[in-house]
């Protein structure tokens, strides 16, 4: 089926929902998630098109939710669902584009294949869904190919999505396993890039944790191998800054890598997402809020963003535009610890016990309780509040373990031993903590600030030479490309006149884009350009338009009495009853019954 819905919105964008898994095995859902994620990712790569980042579109999984919701949510215009089924070396995907305006489905196919062919049919996919956004909704430069084989051992490419599931998992039993199925993959298959890149981010981040310049250099190795076979990957680009800035805190080649992976892909928000905690770890904090919010257009239900954003706003000591996006965070998943553990420390900051307390008392998952109810009230002396610190000296000697933020340090700080609390940054500096990245404006520490110790440290890391540029945010719109020269235009729109008045092409309910573009001797980009651009129409506004003046001339001859509206609607070139009433009451502004008892009148 393809069906041309009339609608009018300049709106080019997409939500791809998670696909299904409907084969028998349900452990096949590391598949169906694969195919999604590099449809998404193929899509990404249409400029003009806006494509909704993984995170947000499968924050749906598993939802029954009307896609007019969805498209509220998330801004689209169009909603992409399917299904996936896998059986030994066969594949069978469905997939049905459906408008967010008012839930019609416009296109829809089924595809049968064999597993080998996975690569050539997620490209047709994605192709195809790219070319029907393009005719309903505008102009977009489409490539010729959007997915390109990136292995011909499909068992090594069947490997790298179990290990790249096991990834998306974020946590550490995820990343282990990711990692032994990262290997198995490139053991099958030493000539495929992705696994390799997806080993350095896992040791990248493993090594960040400590410092360890084992799994550092295994990074830097995995590197070196994927850059080998494929030397303009934006994952690859990615993990290498997520090497330089978590691993050795590199600023400037930090910045350069993720600056590289975006400008590659623009909708890569993981690589943003990167740039933007690169730009907080060193106090550029206006440019680290806009990419911040410039992530959330197109991934506005992560809650890793709005986390990223209120820790922005809390080293910059907003505590209540920090805890409004804490809230949108926790709203989205409840259970997400990082912003819990922000939560906690924003609020002894903004001196609410009682909304503290009750917090703590509430949420399992919150860090350190007691530690928390202790550095409260070492912040807040004057709060005639009843907390037993006596236990604090004990709570600074025992190993806390991990957390997300050094509570041990924190309380080192406000008890005034202040050389203790030096000794533990500098140790934590020198083995690349996690978030001690951001210790030059983390508002706990303040304390220290008057120590040149402090200022030495803060100097060795983040002295000028060692920053990259911080010029402001420009945003250039781009002028449109001329695609055709003005005799160029003049020959096609002749051909056109011709062929819609005399041979009436419009009547093929099969007239697509590429077909039309065909027949006047040109290319679907330079034709999509030429409609959107010179006549001011997208192709189903320009074909339909067509369709409906032969509609309203065939209802009006005495000859077709004895046909139906819809009858006349098909002859016309119309292939659904929702498309030709939604179009015609848009062009009349009344119904094509009301229409026609209006001439009979």
């Amino acid at each position: 089926m393809s069906e041309h819905l009339p609608i009018s919105s300049s709106n080019k964008s997409i939500a791809v929902l998670p696909f299904v898994n409907m084969s028998a095995d349900t452990e096949n859902e590391y598949f169906s998630d694969g195919i999604t994620e590099e449809i998404i990712n193929a899509l990404t790569t249409v400029k003009g098109l806006k494509v909704i980042a993984r995170t947000s579109s499968f924050a749906f999984k598993n939802k029954n939710i009307d896609v007019r919701t969805i498209g509220d949510q998330l801004g689209v215009s169009t909603v992409l669902e399917g299904s996936v089924r896998k059986a030994k070396n066969k594949v069978r995907i469905t997939a049905q584009l459906i408008s967010t305006d008012d839930g019609t489905h416009f296109w829809s196919k089924n595809y049968d294949r064999d597993l080998e062919d996975i690569f050539a049919l997620q490209d047709e996919i994605s192709l195809n869904i790219a070319d029907q956004i393009r005719e309903n909704f505008g102009h977009l430069n489409i490539q010729e190919h959007l997915i390109r084989e990136p292995t011909q051992n499909i068992e090594a490419y069947n490997l790298y999505l179990k290990g790249r599931y096991q990834h998306l998992m974020w946590d550490g039993p995820g990343i282990a396993n990711a990692i032994e199925l990262y290997e198995q993959s490139v053991a099958i298959d030493p000539s495929f890039a992705l696994p390799y890149f997806g080993l350095a981010y896992c040791y990248a981040m493993a090594g960040s944790w400590g410092n360890n310049k084992g799994l550092l250099q295994m990074s830097e190795e995995k590197i070196s191998k994927g850059f080998n076979l494929d030397k303009q990957s934006f994952v690859g680009y990615f993990s290498k800054a997520t090497l330089f800035f978590w691993g050795h805190w590199d600023f400037i080649n930090g910045h350069k890598y993720f600056q590289k992976a975006i400008k590659l892909n623009p909708s890569y928000t993981e690589a943003e997402e990167g740039l933007c905690e690169l730009y907080t770890a060193v106090g550029y904090f206006e440019k680290a809020l806009w990419h911040a919010d410039n992530i959330l257009k197109i991934n506005p239900l992560a809650p890793n963003h709005y986390f990223t954003k209120a820790n922005i706003h809390y080293l910059n000591e907003d505590y209540t535009k920090a805890l409004d996006c804490i809230e949108t965070s926790l709203s989205i998943n409840p259970d997400f610890t990082h912003s819990i553990a922000l939560k906690q420390l924003c609020l002894i900051l903004t001196k609410d016990y009682e909304q503290l307390n009750d917090f703590l008392g509430q949420n399992p998952l919150v860090e350190r309780p007691e530690e928390c109810r202790v550095l409260y009230k070492l912040v807040n002396p004057e709060d005639k509040i009843d907390i037993d610190i006596s236990r604090v000296s004990l709570m600074i000697k025992v190993d806390i373990g991990a957390a997300l933020f050094p509570w041990q340090l924190f309380l080192l700080v406000h008890l005034g031993k202040h050389e203790m609390a030096l000794n533990f940054l500098e140790k934590n500096i020198r083995m690349r903590t996690g978030q001690i990245i951001n210790f030059m404006n983390i508002p706990l520490l303040k304390p220290l600030h008057q120590y040149q110790r402090f200022q030495d440290l803060k100097q060795a890391a983040f002295r000028a030479e060692l920053l990259p540029p911080d010029p402001e945010i420009q945003m250039q719109i781009a002028p449109t490309k001329v695609l055709m020269s003005a005799a160029e235009i003049d020959t096609v729109l002749e051909i056109f006149k011709k062929g819609m008045a005399e041979e009436k092409w419009f009547l093929d309910p099969s007239l697509s884009l590429r077909s039309l573009a065909e027949k006047v001797n040109t290319s679907s980009n330079k034709l999509s350009w030429l409609l959107n651009e010179r006549i001011g129409q997208n192709f189903n506004d320009y074909v339909n338009r067509f369709r409906v003046e032969n509609f309203k001339e065939n209802a009006l001859n005495p000859a077709n009495s004895h046909l139906t509206l819809l009858g006349l609607a098909y002859e016309s070139g119309f292939n659904s009853k929702s498309v030709f009433n939604t179009f015609f009451k848009r062009i009349e502004g009344m119904t094509p019954k009301a229409w026609l008892k209006s001439y009979q009148i």
